[in-house]
């Protein structure tokens, strides 16, 4: 009988090459990060904002609907499997990316991107906390967030100086074949399914089951609903940042070396501090974690109206990937501690579905407030809405 052991020591070949993977699975959203909107406007002649954004709502729909079937999933298919077929969808995406003529091409590329973040993103990070255990969640996911964002933070820097001295196509999508094969052959050749250690922690765990996951982790658990909602609108504001910032910069001329700077720093911040908020998550109280995270992104975000130079613009990045770090290794770490072993799975996919369909809602926001109002009322209204999610956090939620 297989010797089941939980902890990052124990378990640290296994986590390691979680992390390797986790790093390539962020290196293909990095692809996109800070070009594909030059990428519309230079090469496809799209200038509206709401059009620009299709690929983001087509990504959050996508990796949105992925994670709640993913969740649910888990169990039956395994999650090695799951993470394995995550990797088929993402081969293709470079290829489309390299030799699309039409726009519609970059938005395929980007469903079957949605599909693969939200199965192998989705696998790695649950696999973990499977492995770890209740005492280390949060720096678990803390270590995996921090691989994935660090990697989505370089190579959009990467990226963004291949497109200044090479052109925005095709030599910045060579690192997504990469990326593709390679995670695809570790988590073949070498990944182990983690049901062993899930049902193991299942026999020992006091934790109530809830009645009906989705609705429970939705709306009617006081906790993981405040939880939820805040997910959404963090998404929901990366989502704008992510569509808004490379338009911004670009309409205040900067070059796009400095656009790919100013576009890594944010996600790279957020990845690297994640070492630290998600062990803080274990030690220190959730509520207020996530309560000062979501405070610190609205601040951060309603400055963008006034930020004119680099170091404005770095300064605010700054504040939100530190404001982002607080928040998303807690969220997970907050909603296993509401859940069963045998629901988490599925009640984070929930959470996650809420969460990254927040990327495809703050899109369409931002987009249609942008078109019609101007950028700086969409960038405000965003902000506004971070902060009375914060506040909703700060009444709704109980800490353990």
């Amino acid at each position: 009988m297989e010797n089941i052991q939980f902890g990052l020591k124990e378990n640290w070949k296994q986590f390691s090459l979680l992390v390797i993977i986790n790093a390539f699975v962020g290196g293909m959203i990095g692809l996109e990060r800070s070009i594909l909107p030059q990428l519309a406007e230079k090469e496809f002649g799209i200038s509206s904002h709401t059009a620009i954004f299709s690929f983001i709502i087509a990504f959050g729909i996508t990796k949105a609907v992925c994670n709640y079937f993913t969740g649910k999933l888990a169990n039956k298919i395994g999650r090695k499997r799951l993470l394995v077929i995550g990797w088929l969808f993402a081969l293709p995406v470079p290829f489309i990316l390299i030799y699309a003529n039409h726009w519609n091409w970059i938005i395929i590329a980007n469903i079957l991107l949605g599909v693969n973040q939200g199965l192998a993103w989705s696998m790695a990070v649950i696999m973990k906390v499977d492995l770890v255990g209740s005492k280390k969640r949060g720096l678990a996911v803390g270590i995996n967030e921090f691989a994935g964002y660090v990697s989505v933070g370089l190579v959009a820097f990467l990226t963004g100086y291949i497109a200044s001295n090479y052109g925005v196509r095709p030599y910045p999508f060579y690192l997504g074949i990469v990326f593709s094969v390679s995670g695809l052959l570790l988590s073949i050749l070498f990944v182990k399914d983690t049901k062993g250690h899930v049902n193991n922690e299942s026999q020992e765990s006091k934790i109530p089951f809830l009645r009906n996951i989705f609705v429970d982790t939705s709306f009617k658990h006081p906790s993981l609903s405040g939880i939820t909602q805040a997910g959404l609108v963090n998404n929901l504001n990366d989502g704008m940042v992510w569509g808004i910032l490379p338009i911004l910069l670009f309409a205040k001329h900067f070059e796009a070396t400095e656009i790919g700077v100013l576009a890594a720093i944010y996600p790279t911040v957020w990845g690297i501090s994640q070492l630290f908020t998600g062990r803080l998550s274990d030690i220190y109280s959730k509520k207020m974690l996530l309560f000062w995270g979501m405070l610190l992104q609205a601040l951060a975000i309603i400055l963008l109206i006034w930020a004119n130079t680099f170091w404005h613009f770095a300064v605010i990045g700054l504040s939100l990937g530190i404001g982002t770090a607080l928040v998303y290794p807690t969220f997970i770490n907050a909603i296993a501690d509401y859940t069963h072993p045998m629901q988490r799975a599925e009640s984070l996919g929930i959470f996650r579905f809420w969460r990254d369909l927040g990327y495809a809602i703050g899109a369409i926001i931002t987009g249609i407030l942008a078109d019609h109002f101007g950028i700086n009322f969409s960038i405000l209204s965003i902000g506004l809405l971070t902060a009375i999610s914060a506040f909703i956090i700060l009444f709704r939620v109980k800490d353990v």
